[in-house]
């Protein structure tokens, strides 16, 4: 029997709306493999119907997603607008240092979290998992909280990353109406989604690939400029190095610049998540989640902090051309964009808009991923309408798709007089979303630990375990709380001085409230509160795992020489 098809469900018998997922991978890929081709990859009408889940229940979602797809959407599907236009306006609120400063905190954040998250989804790979995590390991009311919050996240990113493409093609043509952009870009990301999971995955991995491929074309290109090496008569055709760290200086707006960028630098870092939750249709997540969870390391350190490290040595933190009419959707204000026209190179800031472009629309394609199997899930353990449990034979989850799709005409809201306003607003729900979902894995991931040793479990167990252990996750946890805290005190003292009014105050940190009415609400309807530590339940729905396999990977990982032991343990 192969690794993804032994998942049986634990010993112990929670009631029905408490259960934790059933693992049912052999019924699901017998299911799948009695499908013709149409039927399997949702061409087809019969590919709408039913599908029949047998004792499973999440988990009849399709398991089609390879170990390629897992490491291109864990190293590049979250670069988005928030790290190609984003970090502009970051830029010029922080200053250069600020930037790289911000980002590195939010970057060491993150790598403890993906660790602490890949920890958690080897062993109970399900999908919704951080809303399950926190329900199991923390507070069902929690729980609930945070599985609406993640679906609303997404549900709110689709029409702000459909305003953003058709923004973006007006850099080449302004004449056509933003609301035709809007419609075929929508249409684009609904065709990606008539192929379920598989779409996603293969539009992700190519994406990714043509992303990553882009970042490093600039890093070579930034090395160059920076010595001096651009066309003669630009900007840089003589050497600079870091000159524009000294003038006009490395920070800007003082420790009010150094707070506002951290919730830019969040954003940027949003879907990061995403690969433990594509871990539940992974074909064998032992294998292919422990790698992909390792690639962020890679992200983190050479695409994003070395990337915006050239971008401030390129671009003054003064330039006015940094201050877009919105910061995430203005792509003339993209430091990317303006390193291109700025050192002469004919073509280069069209490529650049092509590459942001694709890279909102993966983000829109990830949104709807992302928020559906979640809101599949909450339906799943009646947190939701049942209706929303739906799965069809291609392994869709087909009525939650519809409902994260039908957000998207939302985006229409931006032709009217009104839109930048809304726009704001929307970006104020969904702005600091992500940092309650990393807080709560976090989180999860300590009790976890506490529970696992209360019980005299031995860490061995653990089939993969996050490098910090449960430290990181203490640091992580921290981290999260230090950048809600710093995005409060910004919310209170804005960047231009003085302080801000009640609109202001909630256009900055909208996020709470809407998670605590979530909480609220959830206590409501469940009645139950924080989870005692002997009352957590590591068994139910924990894959059993091939050890005879697992032991001899560690033996052969602990024959290694050291070197070579440690760039195992880290990026491989």
């Amino acid at each position: 029997m192969s690794l993804e098809e032994k998942g049986a469900a634990g010993t112990s018998t929670p009631t029905e709306k408490e259960a934790a997922p059933a693992f049912a991978a052999g019924e699901t890929v017998q299911a799948r493999d009695q499908e013709d081709f149409w039927t399997r990859n949702g061409l087809n009408l019969r590919s709408f119907g039913k599908r029949d889940m047998g004792t499973g229940s999440i988990d009849s979602l399709d398991r089609t997603m390879k170990t390629r797809h897992m490491h291109m959407i864990a190293i590049g599907g979250s670069i988005g607008a928030g790290f190609f236009v984003g970090s502009g306006k970051a830029l010029s609120t922080g200053g250069p240092a600020t930037l790289l400063i911000d980002f590195a905190i939010i970057g060491v954040m993150m790598f403890n979290t993906v660790y602490a998250l890949g920890e958690l989804a080897v062993m109970y790979p399900v999908s919704g998992g951080f809303y399950t995590y926190s329900t199991r390991f923390i507070d069902p009311s929690w729980g609930f909280a945070m599985g609406w919050n993640y679906v609303m996240q997404w549900a709110i990113v689709l029409p702000l990353e459909l305003t953003v493409c058709s923004m973006t093609v007006g850099y080449w043509n302004s004449s056509i109406s933003v609301a035709v952009w809007i419609t075929i870009f929508w249409a684009a990301i609904l065709i990606i989604n008539v192929f379920g999971t598989l779409g996603y995955a293969e539009e992700e991995f190519w994406s990714s690939v043509l992303k990553l491929g882009a970042v490093v074309v600039f890093m070579f290109i930034a090395v160059i400029l920076v010595c001096g090496g651009g066309p003669s008569g630009s900007r840089y055709d003589e050497y600079s190095g870091a000159k524009l760290w000294y003038d006009p200086g490395a920070f800007a707006n003082g420790f009010r610049g150094f707070c506002s960028v951290f919730v830019t630098a969040a954003f940027s870092f949003s879907g990061t998540e995403l690969v433990g939750l594509a871990a539940a249709e992974a074909k064998n997540p032992l294998r292919s989640l422990p790698g992909a969870i390792k690639q962020v390391f890679w992200r983190i350190t050479l695409f994003y902090i070395l990337g915006l490290f050239f971008i401030g040595l390129l671009i003054p933190h003064t330039d006015d051309n940094l201050l877009g009419a919105n910061p995430y959707a203005d792509v003339n204000a993209s430091p990317f964009v303006l390193v291109g026209k700025y050192a002469n190179l004919v073509g280069y800031d069209s490529f650049m808009n092509v590459i942001i472009l694709v890279s909102v629309l993966s983000i829109g394609v990830s949104s709807v991923y992302g928020g559906s199997r979640t809101l599949t899930a909450l339906a799943q353990q009646g947190y939701a309408p049942k209706v929303f449990s739906y799965i069809d034979r291609s392994g869709r989850p087909l009525i939650s798709v519809i409902t994260l799709l039908a957000f998207g005409p939302l985006a229409y809201v931006s032709l009217s007089a009104t839109g930048p306003e809304v726009f704001d607003w929307l970006l104020a729900l969904s702005g600091l979303a992500a940092l309650f979902t990393w807080g709560s894995i976090c989180l999860a991931h300590i009790r976890f630990r506490k529970a696992w040793a209360l019980q005299g479990r031995s860490l061995d167990e653990i089939p993969f375990k996050a490098v910090g252990g449960v430290y990181g996750s203490y640091i992580g946890l921290g981290l999260n709380i230090l950048v809600l805290i710093a995005q409060l005190y910004v919310s209170i003292c804005p960047v231009g001085g003085g302080f801000n009014d009640v609109e202001g105050f909630f256009k900055s940190y909208m996020a709470l409230p809407v998670v605590i009415i979530f909480w609220i609400g959830g206590f409501l309807w469940k009645r139950t509160g924080w989870l005692r530590t002997d009352q957590i339940d590591l068994d139910t729905g924990r894959r059993e795992l091939d050890w005879d396999v697992i032991n001899a990977d560690r033996a052969k990982l602990a024959a290694m020489p050291t070197w070579k032991r440690w760039m195992y343990t880290f990026f491989v």
